[in-house]
């Protein structure tokens, strides 16, 4: 049987108020009260009526992510975080997929729910800030993940750059000269990816290696077999790499096959460094070596963020939040063995 308040209040002692005051933590409660509520709470079992109480502020409970591709691993792994950490906020998250294409990703940004949803977190690897401009439908939005240059939304991201500049640099220090990249998008769209381009261009200018186009190669998804694709590309056009990096882990374990099946061994011959560590990198042979961002604490940044816009902060300027990252080293870059 489910509870109400006022069986916790006959429990407790109290008026159904005082139980209302402790359960949506009014500070205003005599410590010895509030024990007994909390008492009376456990024993019972009860949990709020969220629902109730959302139509009270007139909100539904309910927000929504998106992002390219469901069964991308990077936005999977981050899809559970954000399910979790909105769980603490007693909220439920509706899940979308947008393909990574610029009309879906703005029909999405030009609000998806209308009244069903109190917030969106958007991940948007292919708008720009003049495709949100005057998309804006009164949900609080917040980008994750893809940074949008001068974007009308909070964002939470990592330091795209410093991460693939750290990784190609990693590649560079063990004495790989002919260093390709694999992730550049095709066209303009994707700041992430122009922004991890940046990053390893910078490693080479500080290591004195001329930046060589025909090393960069795209890929129009990040996925596995585009991955093994660029690899192809770069093989058949006569350029021969010793060393990787690929803006997704996807693409690195793509890479990984493609140099395998080409005959080449992966570090001794091509090291490989991916991005965004996912568990499959984890058990690959061999093991992916990866920048690492804090997944889970670019959740909860993005969760706290949208919380504070769905409270009622609807005037403070756009907030660029960053989460930290990591390289970690595994086998695909251990150097060979003398």
């Amino acid at each position: 049987m489910r509870h109400r308040l006022k069986d916790v209040a006959e429990r407790a002692g109290v008026s159904v108020k005082t139980v209302s005051n402790v359960v949506n933590g009014y500070q205003h409660v005599r410590p010895d009260t509030r024990a007994r509520v909390e008492q009376a709470i456990a024993e019972l079992r009860y949990r709020p009526n969220l629902s109730a109480r959302n139509l009270r502020k007139g909100r539904t409970g309910v927000i929504a992510l998106a992002g390219p591709e469901l069964d991308a691993p990077s936005f999977a792994e981050l899809a559970r975080h954000v399910v979790t950490a909105a769980a603490e906020l007693g909220w439920t998250v509706l899940i979308g997929q947008t393909g990574g294409g610029p009309e879906r990703e703005r029909a999405v940004a030009a609000g998806i729910g209308g009244h069903l949803i109190d917030g969106l977190i958007l991940s948007p690897p292919a708008l720009a800030a003049e495709d949100l401009a005057g998309l804006d439908d009164g949900t609080p939005m917040v980008l994750l993940g893809e940074r949008v240059d001068h974007g009308p939304a909070d964002q939470v991201t990592i330091d795209d750059v410093a991460a693939a500049r750290e990784a190609t640099a990693h590649l560079i220090a063990l004495g790989r000269r002919r260093v390709a990249a694999i992730g550049a998008r095709p066209t303009a769209e994707g700041a992430g990816a122009r922004l991890r381009l940046a990053g390893y261009a910078a490693a080479l200018a500080e290591a004195g290696i001329a930046y060589d186009e025909r090393l960069v190669a795209s890929a129009p998804a990040w996925r596995r077999a585009d991955g093994a694709a660029a690899v192809r590309h770069l093989l058949t056009s006569g350029v021969r790499p010793d060393a990787v990096v690929c803006f997704d882990d996807a693409l690195a374990l793509g890479a990984v096959r493609a140099l395998h099946e080409a005959g080449l061994r992966v570090p001794a011959d091509v090291a490989v460094a991916g991005f965004g560590d996912i568990e499959d990198g984890r058990f690959s042979t061999p093991t992916l070596t990866t920048v690492a961002p804090d997944k889970e604490r670019l959740a909860w940044l993005a969760v706290d963020l949208l919380a504070d816009r769905v409270n009622g902060d609807r005037h403070t300027p756009p907030r660029d939040v960053s989460a930290p990252h990591r390289l970690i080293l595994r086998e695909s870059t251990a150097p060979p063995a003398p």
